[in-house]
């Protein structure tokens, strides 16, 4: 990755490191929670699972673990190319950020983790997206995104919702209240969803602003 070549390029892989272990961390932490809860009351294991990576948070802070880990490998792959390309690692960034933000507004006020729990949840709601945000302002090249980017970068909490309604339908669970068709009905889940999708939009468009803010300057051509 060029920006791992610049000069205090040492110190800034020492931050990605740290930022990549504490993602595989909060998600390792996580998973072990919910496998061992289901173990001990004896429910498949598959089950838990697939319950994990039911959860929004879950998948998008797995997606930026692999972003940071193939930003510290220097083997080319058609995968390291995807993640990295500033689109790619844009729309990441802008998940992550939603999921900060929408657990602090809609959350984190309905329920009190402890022990483990508390630091598996504050892994991957507080610190690693202001990690990865972070990261994507200092080492994702700049100055490459468009609003087009912003339609492809929606499909992926568009299928994800489609998958969290189609699942609570079949097994009767919801990964998150806001989205409970039981207890709501159908047209508060889509307000609800409207809402957090506006949200997300706005996010995109903060991330292409500032990637336009601070794209590299043209040399200024010498005065003839």
């Amino acid at each position: 990755m060029r920006a791992l070549s610049t000069p205090g390029s040492a110190a800034r892989r020492r931050c990605i490191v740290v930022a990549a272990v504490l993602g595989w961390a909060g998600l390792s932490i996580q998973l072990y929670l919910i496998l061992g809860s289901r173990w001990s009351i004896g429910a498949s294991l598959l089950g838990g699972l697939m319950a994990f990576f039911s959860f929004f948070t879950v998948v998008t802070n797995t997606l930026v673990a692999v972003v940071l880990s193939y930003a510290l490998t220097t083997r080319e792959s058609a995968a390291r190319r995807w993640f990295l390309q500033p689109s790619v690692s844009s729309g990441v960034a802008v998940s992550i950020a939603v999921v900060g933000i929408a657990y602090s507004v809609l959350l984190r006020h309905l329920w009190h983790p402890e022990g483990w729990q508390l630091i598996a949840d504050e892994l991957l709601h507080d610190i690693m997206p202001l990690l990865f945000l972070i990261y994507w302002w200092c080492c994702v090249p700049k100055g490459t995104l468009r609003l087009r980017h912003i339609v492809l970068w929606v499909i992926y909490p568009l299928v994800y919702f489609a998958f969290a309604l189609l699942r609570g339908h079949v097994l009767s669970a919801y990964p998150y209240p806001f989205i409970d068709v039981p207890t709501l009905g159908y047209p508060q889940v889509f307000i609800n969803a409207g809402g957090i999708f506006s949200g997300f939009v706005l996010m995109a468009l903060l991330v292409i602003g500032l990637d336009r803010w601070r794209k590299p300057s043209l040399p200024t051509p010498p005065n003839l």
